[in-house]
């Protein structure tokens, strides 16, 4: 397991900061929201595409790849029930995989729950349809790209569309493609009625990414979850992809947040046995 941490959690800093701080923090990898970078980031010039990646690179750090990626967009909605809305989500989804691959990323978590929930008179069936069609429909530029979509399950909170990780394997079994796999958060997994430890063994065939935080909406370590046994299953199932931190709430401040989540994180890997 290699430790990244989400790069919203700086807030207004400048990218490079976060970076050198993630690196002193002791992270190996940075994962990236987009609208960090750009309202629209079809605007963000390949120039800039290549300061951020080797900046990541000058602080010996790895993109992870992206996340949050239809936040603060406007236009897009991947289960609109609108043909032309559904085409113009596919279209800038296949700008993100562009995006991700210039930046050196290998994976783009969907979770974006504002641009999910079922809309009036949309069943779930029907959303689930226009997910798949979008889906696919982006499957060539991943590829292409060396990209994959990682599907991410929210809790009922947030979301009413995919609120468990066996709705999430259900569209990506529908989609049916070894680029569009499954990512597990802690937040949302502590919603389930199965222990986070018995989610992580059976999904482990599908797992692709991994979110570490708590449900209070900090870093891990931050709250009553306890990472030990989430460690041990992760070591069980035999994975070897990142842990990066996300959070919500960043009352504590990007310094403390960053800090103590890894050093929290390592100290359970440590008693994990890692």
């Amino acid at each position: 397991m290699r430790f990244a941490i989400c790069n919203e959690t700086f807030q207004d800093w400048p990218v490079e900061r976060g970076f050198a701080f993630a690196r002193q923090c002791g992270y190996q990898g940075v994962e990236i929201a987009p609208f960090t970078l750009a309202e629209d980031i079809r605007r963000l010039s390949p120039q800039r595409r290549e300061q951020i990646r080797q900046a990541a690179e000058n602080n010996q750090l790895q993109v992870v790849g992206l996340h949050w990626l239809l936040a603060k967009t406007e236009g897009f909605y991947l289960t609109s029930p609108e043909p032309q809305v559904r085409q113009a989500t596919a279209r800038y989804l296949e700008e993100l995989a562009r995006l991700c691959f210039d930046l050196g990323g290998q994976v783009m978590v969907f979770g974006s729950p504002q641009q999910r929930k079922l809309l009036p008179g949309v069943t779930h069936q029907q959303a689930l349809d226009y997910a798949v069609e979008v889906f696919q429909r982006i499957m060539p530029a991943l590829e292409e790209n060396q990209v994959v979509l990682a599907v991410e399950p929210l809790a009922p909170s947030e979301d009413d569309f995919l609120t468990t990780a066996e709705a999430a394997e259900e569209l990506i079994d529908r989609v049916d493609h070894p680029h569009c796999r499954l990512h597990l958060d802690c937040k949302a997994m502590s919603s389930e009625q199965v222990p986070i430890p018995e989610l992580i063994r059976r999904h482990k065939d599908r797992l692709e990414h991994f979110h570490a935080n708590d449900p209070n909406l900090q870093g891990p370590g931050f709250g009553q979850l306890d990472f030990v046994p989430i460690f041990k299953a992760l070591r069980e199932v035999g994975y070897r992809g990142w842990v990066s931190v996300e959070v919500f709430d960043y009352t504590p401040g990007p310094e403390r947040l960053a800090r103590e989540s890894i050093r929290y994180m390592q100290q359970a890997l440590q008693e994990a046995g890692g």
